[in-house]
């Protein structure tokens, strides 16, 4: 008989039950105790390990500080700090330590990490919540948090399983519509998306308001317009390279990220072409290297700061076991108008 289990954790009951042994028995197990047969110490053993039983003080001790577990996916991007900005200002505010690790298999959710055995490391080094940062989750990674009763928060997630997940974002959507009826407004006509992975939820949000903005202005978007692939800066130079290859090239790039931006202008330079008298280029996130191109860009902001110390403060809120009023928030984008957009001539 598999155990059953309360709140899909088991218990020692539902352990001593399937193995069809006492209550005392498995406690004897669990806390090392010589007086078991080896037999029967081997089948409650083999329980235990199967279905990821920890005693309550091995699953949540007790650490100096209130700890948050803050992930971010792949390398430290300038849109990454400022969020991390925020959620250590916030962090410090509330009393947390936060400690800062990057998706990757020896830390956390990877093909070569089991959900399991990531989240009982996590809930045995003492943590109050798990903060991820525009990662991959799997259905397996929630579910293996809430079995050790870690809760999560996603910021600007990529993808999200099919199951209640709490995130953090903005205004996505008309992120991508401003940007693209910015460049309506001066003049432009062929205007060319360049976003992050295709299937990333923001990135879906962002293409959607671009096309949202070109339909309305009756304007047809060509195929080869739309290029998704990663919110980095050489996914931005090879998609622009690609776009500014064109016969009928654009006049105008609405890029999915500020990095993606970069890459697009740099595209155009090393063609000979002027930025913005020979194409408009925007992005998206208002980081610092929007601040420090040449010429600066314009760009979609994101309260990144805002997003990071509302997802600590969102996560303490369930980590006392308060109800939130909504599993999703969202932000309001704003444009910021600087000197890579300009009027068609």
């Amino acid at each position: 008989m598999e155990p059953s289990t309360r709140a899909g954790r088991p218990t020692l009951a539902t352990i001593a039950a399937s193995a069809g042994v006492s209550v005392a028995t498995v406690s004897k197990v669990v806390n090392g105790r010589e007086d078991v047969s080896a037999q029967t110490r081997a089948t409650v053993q083999a329980l235990l390990s199967r279905h990821d039983y920890a005693p309550p003080s091995a699953r949540r001790p007790t650490p100096a500080a209130p700890t948050v577990e803050f992930l971010i996916d792949g390398e430290f991007s300038a849109y990454g700090l400022q969020v991390i900005e925020g959620v250590v200002t916030a962090g410090v505010q509330l009393g947390l330590s936060v400690v800062v690790g990057q998706l990757h298999p020896e830390g956390a959710p990877s093909g070569s990490t089991a959900p399991r055995a990531w989240a009982r490391r996590l809930a045995t080094a003492g943590r109050t919540g798990v903060i991820v940062v525009t990662g991959e989750l799997t259905a397996a990674h929630v579910s293996a948090l809430t079995r050790v009763d870690l809760p999560l928060v996603v910021i600007d997630p990529l993808n999200l399983p099919r199951t209640e997940v709490t995130s953090v974002g903005s205004t996505n959507f008309a992120g991508g519509l401003t940007s693209t009826q910015h460049l309506l407004g001066l003049g432009h006509r062929r205007i060319a998306f360049v976003g992050g992975p295709p299937a990333s939820s923001c990135n879906q949000a962002r293409l959607h308001g671009y096309r949202a903005a070109m339909e309305t202005a009756g304007q047809p978007v060509p195929p080869e317009f739309v290029l998704n692939e990663a919110f980095n800066y050489d996914a931005g130079f090879r998609a622009g390279s690609a776009l500014l290859s064109l016969p009928s090239r654009p006049t105008a790039v609405v890029g999915g990220s500020d990095s993606i931006a970069l890459g697009v202008m740099e595209a155009a330079r090393v063609r000979g072409l002027r930025i913005p008298e020979d194409v408009s280029v925007v992005g998206f996130d208002d980081t610092e290297l929007a601040q420090m191109s040449t010429p600066r860009l314009t760009t979609i902001r994101q309260p990144l700061r805002e997003m990071g110390a509302v997802a600590v403060r969102t996560l303490v809120r369930m980590a006392a076991g308060e109800a939130l009023e909504s599993h999703h928030v969202e932000l309001a984008t704003e444009l910021v108008v600087r000197g890579t957009t300009a009027a068609l001539t």
